[in-house]
This record gives structure tokens, C-alpha cells and sequence, in this order.
């Protein structure tokens, strides 16, 4: 909805109703941002049905339709801490491996899928690399960010704080996992990716298991802890899952109930993903290199972020 807004900001609107995609009267929640400040602009989401009807009216007799809304809302700054735990390296400890996602969720339900399974895969990550004394060359950081999903606030400061104190060159590769579940493949974007070296380990993983079907990919996208990360070159890895669609139907709505979550699919998370985790945090070289400002920049080019960074106000390089 915040490029809605920008869209409606330029042609003079003074009010947004957005109706859901998804039928059945589920409601959308959130700020309709993804930068943590309120819009100028009121903003709504009504229902399916009510929105086809909406339409259907103002097709119909636009002079005829009213509405009005009565609401209290309040914003304010509380207090939220990330959680992290490390497990040194025993070779190049200096060299850090991360693997993070977000504890928040929406309002309006339990946020099972976004972002609780996620959240419990990486604690079970965490306790397979212990419960099987995996000591891998480099450190391991496990995180649980607060604050994604009102602008990528636990993140950015993990990536500001890495920034400030000369630690940045430092993390490696980033995992970030959001709405991941039953993993088939990987995805890896950065410069240098190593195709082969990802190929090869899917094809470990898959012998292992046939339910994991060795896909990759290298593609780049926003909206979500691997940003403030990427936006300082570092390469960033994540799963491309197997969900059921409907699951996505339930995307911060009041749906995003308990009641989809499958056990065995946080546990395909939690295997494959210390699979992939271990090989890039032991390999004796790393399957992507980090890249500098300029290679920063024009990677976010090639791949069709510039815009949405700039409308967004993460764009680092002037105009």
C-alpha cells in the first residue's frame, strides 16, 4: 500500500480505500508503510465483497456513495531488544555467517506463518549446530529481529551498529528467513555467486532427502530483514519454499492463524537450512564475495530496486 499512497500522493487524493484480494471478508492490517512512519494520507482495507461492491457503486452512481469512519489510533516508541546468540568459529572466527528473522507480527492474528515458524526454525537451527557439535570455520550468529514489520527496525540497527564500528566487512553472508517453510531450494544474490558450488549442495541435500528438490535461483528483493544487508553488499541467502498458496492468502490478515502451520515443514526448515548454513560457514572459500558501494548500487539497478528504494527513501547514492 505505500506505493498505492505515492501513487495517490501525486495525483491529489486526500484518502485511500484499499479492498483484499482474498475473498471471504478477510481484513488486512498494518501501517501501510514499509518505512515505520504513518502515511499522510487516511488509509483503509476493507473486504473483498465490500470492495467489489464499492466498485459496482461508484461505477453505477458515484454521487450516491458516502462513507465515514470512526477510530482511535495511537503511535508512539516502545522499547524492543534483538536476540542473539554466536557460535564462534574455530578457524576464522572473524568472519561471521548470519541467519535471522523476525519475532513480530501484525495485529490482527496470531501471526503463525509470518512470522512464527520462522522464528522457531531458527532456535531449532541453532540447537542442531549444538546437539551435533558442528564447529563450523566460521562464526555462526543467530538472530531474532524485532521491529520488521514496522520498517526493518531491528535489522537496520544491527546494520548501523556493524557499520559504525568497522564490523560490517565482517559478516559474510547473511540467511534471512521470512515466511520460509518446507524448503525445495535456495536463492542467493551478491556478486560472484558461485552456481556450482550452490548446485553441488543442493544435490547433497536432495540425496539425503527427495523431498528437497535442489531448485536455485539469484534473485533480489526488499521489504525484509536481508535489506540493510544487502544495501551494504553483503550476499544473502534465503529458501525458496513450498508452501501451500493459500497460506499466502493469510499474508498479514486476520487469518495468519496457528491452524497452518504444518510441523513437518519446520522441520524440513530446520534441517535443510543447517545444511545449507554449515556448508557456506565451513567452506574453505566463500561462494559469493562482498561488494563495495559502487558494485552495491549497480547491482540494486540490475535488478529493478532503484525505484522502489528511492520512493521508499533507502536509495544511498544521490540521484
Amino acid at each position: 500500500m505505500l506505493f498505492l499512497a505515492e501513487f495517490a500522493n501525486k495525483n491529489g487524493s486526500a484518502r485511500i480505500i484499499n479492498y483484499n484480494q482474498v475473498p471471504n471478508g478477510e481484513l488486512l492490517t498494518g501501517t501501510a508503510s514499509v518505512t515505520g512512519e504513518l502515511l499522510d494520507i487516511p488509509a483503509i482495507c476493507i473486504g473483498y465483497e465490500n470492495g467489489m461492491k464499492l466498485k459496482e457503486q461508484l461505477a453505477t452512481d458515484p454521487k450516491s456513495v458516502t462513507a465515514s469512519i470512526s477510530m482511535t489510533n495511537q503511535s508512539g516508541m516502545i522499547k524492543a531488544r534483538n536476540v542473539i546468540a554466536t557460535l564462534p568459529g574455530k578457524e576464522i572466527p572473524e568472519e561471521r555467517i548470519i541467519v535471522g528473522g523476525h519475532l513480530d507480527s501484525r495485529d490482527l492474528a496470531t501471526g503463525a506463518i509470518d512470522y512464527g515458524i520462522g522464528s522457531f526454525a531458527i532456535l531449532d537451527i541453532a540447537r542442531t549446530f549444538k546437539a551435533n557439535k558442528l564447529s563450523p570455520k566460521r562464526t555462526m550468529q543467530f538472530v531474532f529481529f524485532m521491529g520488521e514489520e514496522q520498517g526493518l527496525f531491528g535489522s537496520t540497527k544491527m546494520e548501523e551498529e556493524a557499520v559504525a564500528d568497522g564490523s560490517i566487512d565482517e559478516i559474510k553472508f547473511m540467511m534471512n528467513l521470512d515466511m520460509s517453510g518446507n524448503p525445495i531450494g535456495m536463492n542467493a544474490s551478491g556478486a560472484n555467486i558461485d552456481t556450482t558450488f550452490f548446485n553441488d549442495l543442493g544435490a547433497k541435500i536432495q540425496a539425503v532427502d527427495t523431498i528437497y528438490q535442489a531448485n536455485f535461483s539469484s534473485r533480489a528483493g526488499l521489504h525484509s530483514d536481508h535489506q540493510p544487508f544487502m544495501l551494504e553488499g553483503v550476499p544473502i541467502l534465503s529458501v525458496r519454499s513450498n508452501l501451500d498458496r493459500s497460506i499466502y492468502s493469510c499474508y498479514h490478515a486476520d487469518c495468519d492463524d496457528f491452524k497452518l502451520v504444518n510441523k513437518a515443514h519446520i522441520t524440513n526448515t530446520t534441517r535443510f537450512c543447517t545444511m545449507m548454513l554449515y556448508a557456506v560457514a565451513d567452506s574453505e572459500k566463500l561462494p559469493a564475495t562482498k561488494m563495495n558501494s559502487e558494485e552495491t548500487r549497480q547491482f540494486m539497478i540490475d535488478n529493478g530496486l532503484e525505484e522502489n528504494l528511492k520512493m521508499q527513501g533507502d536509495w544511498k547514492w544521490g540521484e
